[in-house]
């Protein structure tokens, strides 16, 4: 199964949950989709926000060990990361010539905790491997690369004849003012500064044509994405950068995808989309689990 979804510090101010009824709906369609599949595994492709990597940033890293940093709402504790599977797929990637770096200690932020906890929970719920990308501190790599290593991956974990759910977190257009900034390593306190003074041209920079273009893309012509080029993505904003996640994770899957749910949320300031795995592909994919809890099926 796949699902892929926006995440925003916005929600997290949105107390009253005035904004984003139709993304909210879709995470909650999403939630009960993953609860249905009942996964053994989760793969989760996620981003940071210039807090994990700083003065060191790989363009992608398989974690072997994480914790959640907590931010913006984001889970704390551990996540609980099967080493037995995560290394040696790291080192399979390797092989593949797929330069990745292994991390052995690590917090993540909401670029992985926002959608993790919606979709799944507190920590640890579920085992998971989480595989960053840099979708923030150029220099970047090329998207369509992402689609080759998302394929790899899958191509890797279909081996274990398990249930294995891949999610990408981030996007769609947005571009966030703390990351227009060239600064990296800002505090967090100096990231509310810088966004809350741009946060109103912020506003006007969610690009819906281009939101649902690329949400057709995947829909209609996944394969397209392994031509995807940073040029493509620059009309979207600095923030869509983290699209990445998606098309790693659409290439892992390899399933059929609809749209679950579409929103430009303007007080948010993102184009706020949820993509899974089709409703009729996950009726047909897998019998239902004979098992109530799917650690005690743990790889």
């Amino acid at each position: 199964m796949v699902v892929c979804a926006s995440h925003s510090p916005g929600m997290l101010r949105d107390t009253g949950e005035e904004d984003g009824a139709t993304f909210r709906a879709g995470i909650d369609e999403a939630r009960r989709r993953v609860a249905d599949f009942a996964p053994d595994l989760v793969v989760f492709f996620g981003s940071d926000h210039r807090r994990a990597f700083v003065d060191s940033v790989p363009a992608i890293a398989v974690m072997v060990a994480a914790d959640g940093l907590g931010d913006l709402g984001s889970p704390t504790g551990s996540y609980d990361v099967p080493a037995d599977i995560a290394e040696p797929l790291a080192a399979s990637l390797l092989e593949q010539d797929f330069d990745v770096t292994v991390v052995r200690k690590v917090a993540l932020d909401h670029g992985f905790g926002q959608t993790y906890s919606h979709l799944i929970g507190d920590l640890p719920t579920v085992p998971v491997i989480p595989i960053y990308l840099n979708c923030a501190t150029p220099p970047l790599g090329g998207p369509g690369r992402l689609y080759a290593l998302g394929r790899r991956v899958g191509e890797e974990l279909a081996r274990l004849g398990k249930r294995v759910l891949y999610v990408g977190s981030g996007g769609l257009s947005h571009s966030p003012p703390s990351l227009e900034a060239a600064a990296a390593g800002l505090s967090d306190e100096e990231r509310i500064k810088v966004n809350e003074a741009g946060r109103a041209a912020a506003k006007d920079k969610i690009n819906p044509d281009w939101d649902q273009q690329f949400l057709k893309r995947i829909a209609h012509d996944p394969e397209s994405l392994a031509t995807f080029t940073n040029d493509d993505i620059v009309p979207a904003g600095v923030g869509a950068h983290e699209v990445r996640t998606w098309i790693a994770a659409v290439a892992a899957g390899a399933t059929p995808m609809e749209t679950v749910a579409y929103e430009p949320v303007p007080e948010w300031i993102t184009g706020m989309g949820v993509v899974t795995t089709s409703a009729d592909a996950l009726r047909s994919a897998w019998p239902p689990p004979t098992i109530s809890d799917p650690r005690s099926n743990r790889l």
